[in-house]
Formats: structure tokens, sequence, C-alpha cells
């Protein structure tokens, strides 16, 4: 039957023509309601904050941040590399952490050693501009007194000890 159906020729001419309304969509209510979404920018750029004093041990940094603005963010991208004085080194690992809070706390650090760090907020909508870089500085490890070497009488004593240091150390502080 379908064979025979399709042999046929049918005529698809309209009689009549149709008469349609002429109808005028209005659009305000989808405006409105398009109007009122609010979308979220990305952040502006974070400041970092200088290193502040006790911050450091040996091994570790602890490093802060500020947003300046009422901007919507859900974490943080703080970046570091160690600051090589090598110009035509290799350039140095860079190290990315994410972070929900304006403080981070970076360990197995080299004592002694600067670092470079940068941070960047993170939204829906994006990723801010990097904050300017910041060089923090690890403390140096404690000497190694030579206790070979140590002499004393009634009114004074020669201590000597060495650095475990590969860079230099600006100064010491003996305590008696």
């Amino acid at each position: 039957r379908l064979e025979e159906f399709l042999k046929k020729e049918v005529n698809l001419e309209l009689s009549v023509m149709p008469e349609f309304e002429e109808r005028v969509i209005d659009f305000s209510e989808v405006e409105q309601l398009m109007n009122s979404l609010n979308t979220i920018p990305a952040p502006g750029a974070p400041v970092i904050n200088p290193q502040a004093p006790n911050a450091a041990t040996g091994t570790s940094l602890r490093v802060c941040w500020s947003l300046f603005s009422d901007d919507t963010v859900e974490c943080y991208q703080l970046c570091y590399k160690p600051v090589s004085n090598e110009r035509c080194g290799e350039e140095q690992t860079e190290h990315m952490l994410k972070v929900k809070e304006t403080y981070c706390t970076i360990t197995n650090l080299l004592p002694n050693t600067q670092y470079e760090f940068w941070v960047s907020a993170l939204n829906a909508s994006g990723i801010s501009p990097p904050s300017e870089r910041a060089v923090y500085v690890t403390a140096p490890s404690p000497p190694t007194i030579k206790t070979k070497k140590i002499r004393s009488c009634e009114n004074a004593a020669l201590v000597c000890w060495e650095s475990r240091d590969i860079n230099p150390v600006d100064s010491y502080t003996v305590e008696l």
C-alpha cells in the first residue's frame, strides 16, 4: 500500500489563502528579568604585604595579602619561586597554591633564601591581574658552634662558630 501511495501525485495547493493574525510580541518582561540579573565581575588585583617581622623560620614563610575592594572572591592563587642571582642560569621553577584565606604559610623552603611571591584572586567570572611581586627571605640556619675552639677566662670568653648557609648572613646575635 505504501508503494501505491508514493506513486500517486498529490495536489498541495490551497484553495483559500489563510488569514494570519499579526501579533506583536512584548519582550518587556524578559528585558526586565535580564536587567535584574547581577553579573559578578572578575575581581581586582590583590595587594601583597611586605614581609612581617617574625614571619619566617629557616624553612617556612608566612605570606599575607589584602583585597581593597568589595569584589566577590572564591579563592586566591598564590605563586612563588626562589630568586636567582644567576642571569644565564635556568629559570627557577614556579610553584602555585590555591588558598581560601588572605594568608598562607609555605613550608619546605631553603634557609636564608629569597623567594618572590605574587597572588591573584579568582571567582566564577575569572581571575584578577596578579599583584605586584614581593620578595620574602627565610631565616638563616643556626650556626654550628665549634666547641673545641671555645676559650674562657675570668672576664672574657671566646666562642667560635661557622655558618651552614650558602648565602652570606648579615649578622649574628650572641646571647649569654
